[in-house]
């Protein structure tokens, strides 16, 4: 007889317990480092690092700007845990695999989760370099991580997704780009599955469902976040208009400069709402 799998609350635990060796005390909040928050970690004071191959069923990022890495720390003196590099349904991980940073942030102490990503803009009043903080999603994504057998212990079987993103943390952010003056809108991201961008067609839908942002990222790690009663703030870099009417091919390199371009921006940003916690 082979031996039974092992279940989703013992491959927390067990990252958890990994983590914990690199924290000396708990963490306040969590921050996933996608694309616009990869500077963030040499903000991190104190810190100690842990390569993703160390933690127990964690899956190892294959895009090449994120490290693979968690690094725990302090940030204007708040312990936080940092994943330096994050996962996507395109790379081939499962949802489990994908958000599973987020159940061990939350079984590691944390209360707070912060996310940052690339994104197509699709609002034409918003310019490359802008920030999208997001206040809802929409999820396109061929699944959703929530799907089967519900372990009450890491959350209940059906949460309440009407305000996923934290309105307070929101409304702060708002006022702190506007001290900061940096350009931010509140607004709407839909997840898809990638990697290939959108066709002319598929923009025209996905701004008439709502939309502003179109990302490959996100959803999963706040639905998994709500259900485990985190706080989450999230934000988008706009980095290529995507308008129907001027589509043009996408410039990765062009798009990865703004990216890097706005990254401090996005890394004061919730370095200061951290600070307040």
């Amino acid at each position: 007889m082979g031996k039974a799998p092992v279940s989703l609350y013992d491959k927390v635990q067990a990252a958890a317990k990994a983590l914990r060796k690199i924290m000396p005390v708990p963490p306040r909040a969590a921050v996933i480092l996608g694309t616009g928050l990869g500077g963030l970690a040499a903000q991190i004071k104190n810190p100690r690092e842990l390569p993703y191959e160390d933690i127990p069923y964690f899956p190892v990022s294959t895009v090449a700007s994120h490290a693979g890495r968690a690094v725990a720390g302090t940030l204007n003196g708040t312990p936080v845990l940092a994943f330096d590099g994050r996962f996507h349904l395109y790379e081939g991980w499962t949802f489990e695999q994908i958000t599973l940073p987020v159940r061990v942030a939350k079984a590691a102490g944390a209360q707070v989760l912060f996310l940052a990503s690339a994104a197509g803009g699709m609002n034409p009043h918003h310019e490359k370099g802008d920030l999208l903080l997001l206040e809802d999603h929409i999820n396109l994504l061929p699944g959703n991580p929530l799907i089967g057998p519900n372990d009450d212990r890491l959350g209940p079987r059906f949460p309440d997704m009407c305000a996923p993103y934290d309105r307070k943390l929101l409304a702060r952010a708002e006022a702190i780009c506007v001290e900061e003056r940096i350009r931010a809108h509140r607004g709407v991201y839909v997840a898809v599955a990638g990697p290939n961008l959108e066709t002319r067609a598929e923009y025209r839908f996905l701004r008439a469902l709502g939309a502003d942002v179109v990302g490959m990222s996100t959803v999963p790690e706040v639905l998994v976040a709500v259900h485990a009663g985190l706080r989450v703030f999230a934000a988008s870099i706009i980095t290529d208009r995507c308008l129907p009417d001027a589509l043009e091919p996408a410039d990765i390199a062009e798009i990865i400069k703004v990216a890097n371009a706005a990254e401090p921006r996005l890394s004061r940003l919730v370095a200061r709402l951290i600070s307040e916690l």
